[in-house]
């Protein structure tokens, strides 16, 4: 057979290959083609088309400046490789290259609307803007400088103009990718979220498959606090990518949030068989360990929460945590220190107090724990385990009035409550050098230490 017929007839097959699609095939094809005539600045062109849709955009860049060497004076593939080099952050070549088709065809909109994405990149929104309004005297229906202009907006917060901009993209083209998500996130900085997730649900129908879409729409469910929802949505992501550590990430927490710490558990064990070590996730040791607070199982949790406290040292609720693990524990040096930790950057943080003063009374310390409860109900005056620790801490004391008069304080506050109104009953059986070691058997209190 004749090469050159070869690459013609390679070439045709490599047009059918593309449009079902099969890029790798086409590509093959399309590159025997030009072994045979490399000078065919069409194939050089069609061959960056392939390329991009591989998201192969290095290649493409160079699949289209050959072409533009063979045939200089074709703008629509100057367009194709400036678009390209933009992508790859090569911002300044690819402005020289939408100014020079501006000199040479100055009435070309692309020219002018692809320069405004590009200088919103660049946070020059001031040239986006003169780029936008240059681009509409000359085409006022073009949905690309419509969408730029979007970006430049959005960039500089201003949501309600960008998304303005990004609806008129939809109404001149309702196919254009990507817009309804653009939308989503808009009016998802603005706190709209009923809004945001008819746009996410949008895109969603128009691109099913794609995981991060439906992680975002999951996200966002997470914030309007529907949480069976966002589990659901996590959880079918996880059936379509099982090695999607973000959604199960997102669904142990979830499952933390609706007290099934062994359903937590699994969703962090299937992350650490997909990445040990779990470096991209924040806060993963952390969930981890608390999950296995919850499960009981204190001395595994201690070491994961280590490891966070280690990583984020200024985070407090970590350091909560550790500190009640080591409490579980009956490690109450450890516990109170990594409490005072905790005092010394919050010195108002109800809840170190309370726990702190739980450790000091283990270690028979009761004036000085009494002296954190009392601290923690002026810090946050309905905290009502810290009212029952103070109640026990004043009859240890043989402080009967004070006792009874911070127990008819919790009584106001909580009248329902069972444990309370034991304690009530109890409250004249004391008398000074009463033991209490019963009593202090019970320090966690009616409401229990996860509510604290």
């Amino acid at each position: 057979m004749n090469d050159w017929l070869e690459a013609e007839q390679r070439i045709e097959r490599a047009q059918q290959l593309s449009e079902s699609q099969r890029w790798e095939e086409a590509l093959a094809e399309i590159d025997v083609a030009l072994s045979i005539n490399p000078n065919n600045a069409m194939w050089h062109a069609h061959r960056g088309y392939i390329l991009e849709e591989l998201d192969r955009f290095e290649e493409a860049a160079q699949a289209y400046g050959a072409a533009l060497e063979l045939e200089p004076g074709d703008r629509d593939v100057a367009v194709a490789l400036g678009v390209n080099l933009a992508r790859l952050g090569r911002f300044s070549r690819a402005l020289e290259i939408f100014g020079e088709l501006a000199k040479v065809y100055p009435g070309f909109e692309p020219a002018y609307c692809h320069r405004i994405g590009i200088y919103a990149e660049l946070g020059q929104h001031d040239k986006a803007e003169e780029m936008f309004y240059l681009a509409q005297e000359l085409d006022e229906t073009s949905p690309h400088s419509f969408f730029h202009m979007g970006v430049s907006l959005a960039a500089r917060e201003r949501f309600d103009r960008a998304i303005y901009c990004w609806q008129r993209v939809l109404e001149l083209s309702p196919e254009y990718i990507g817009v309804n998500r653009l939308i989503a996130q808009a009016y998802r900085a603005q706190g709209r979220l009923d809004l945001a997730k008819e746009y996410y649900l949008r895109e969603v129908r128009d691109d099913p498959g794609n995981t991060d879409l439906m992680y975002e729409l999951a996200e966002l469910t997470v914030e309007a606090g529907e949480l069976a929802m966002a589990a659901a949505k996590f959880a079918q992501i996880v059936e379509l990518d099982p090695e999607h550590v973000e959604s199960h990430f997102a669904l142990g927490k979830i499952w933390l949030l609706r007290d099934q710490p062994g359903k937590a558990l699994a969703c962090f064990e299937a992350i650490q068989s997909i990445t040990p070590g779990e470096g991209d996730l924040p806060q993963f040791e952390a969930k981890l360990g608390e999950a296995l607070v919850q499960l009981g199982r204190f001395a595994e949790a201690r070491k994961q929460l280590d490891i966070a406290v280690e990583k984020d040292p200024g985070t407090t609720d970590t350091h909560l945590l550790l500190g009640n693990c080591l409490l579980a524990m009956d490690k109450l040096g450890e516990a109170g220190d990594v409490f005072r930790r905790v005092l010394a950057s919050d010195a108002e943080n109800a809840v170190a107090h309370h726990r702190l003063g739980i450790c000091l009374i283990r270690q028979g310390r009761h004036a000085a724990g009494l002296d954190h409860f009392l601290h923690a109900i002026r810090a946050r005056p309905d905290f009502g385990p810290a009212m029952y620790m103070a109640v026990l801490a004043h009859l240890h004391l043989a402080q009967w009035r004070e006792a009874r008069s911070m127990l008819r304080r919790a009584m106001r506050r909580y009248p329902e409550n069972a444990d309370l109104r034991q304690l009530g009953k109890r409250v004249w059986r004391y008398r000074l050098r009463h033991s209490l070691h019963r009593v202090f058997g019970l320090l966690e209190g009616p409401f229990g230490s996860r509510h604290a």
